[in-house]
């Protein structure tokens, strides 16, 4: 007797239902997770790399550095530098039982009162005549306060304990773009 089998019914290959690939979306997902992220740590090495050469390179300054002092120096030595000023030059100076920081700058004549009054003191404090800035400070830098002909005027603003003592003196004898040296001094 033979049998007949019906056949083994052959399935006929069903594609699955329709997802649509969205490798446009996926693609952007893993940049966003992965290359933004990396990029910045990147960028963020090379800007503390070059902050650190910065730092060396004040560090090992034997005199006047032209340029801005950094925010963090203005803000420890309280020396606020008028925006409208030009001609900025400093440097620190450190031991162990004192910092100091030299700044000098022009700037107009009514920024001139801006900044004696960030500082703390205001224009009637200057002292016409008078050099603030001791000797061995100004030769630390070069600076010749005591030239005839110059109108110098000067005040000493004195803070509390921990506070920086800020001497001031100003070159007066151009009227309209007064030369301005500070020393700024914490003591520990």
């Amino acid at each position: 007797m033979t049998t007949t089998s019906s056949p083994t019914p052959v399935r006929t290959s069903k594609r699955p239902p329709h997802r649509p690939r969205h490798r446009l979306l996926t693609l952007l997902i893993v940049v966003l997770l992965i290359a933004v992220p990396g990029g910045y740590l990147v960028r963020s090495a090379f800007q503390s790399r070059d902050s650190g050469e910065d730092k060396q390179r004040n560090a090992a300054a034997t005199n006047l550095t032209y340029g801005w002092p950094s925010k963090v120096q203005r803000n420890v030595y309280d020396v606020p530098l008028p925006l409208q000023s030009s001609h900025h030059a400093f440097y620190e100076a450190n031991s162990w039982k004192t910092s100091s920081l030299y700044v000098q700058f022009r700037t107009s004549d009514k920024r001139l009162g801006d900044f004696l009054e960030d500082v703390g003191t205001d224009r009637t404090a200057l002292r016409g005549g008078e050099v603030t800035i001791k000797d061995k400070h100004a030769e630390n830098v070069g600076w010749n306060l005591k030239q005839d002909g110059h109108d110098y005027a000067g005040t000493t603003f004195r803070q509390g304990k921990g506070r920086p003592d800020v001497a001031i003196t100003v070159d007066r004898t151009y009227e309209k773009r007064p030369r301005v040296y500070v020393v700024s001094t914490v003591k520990f």
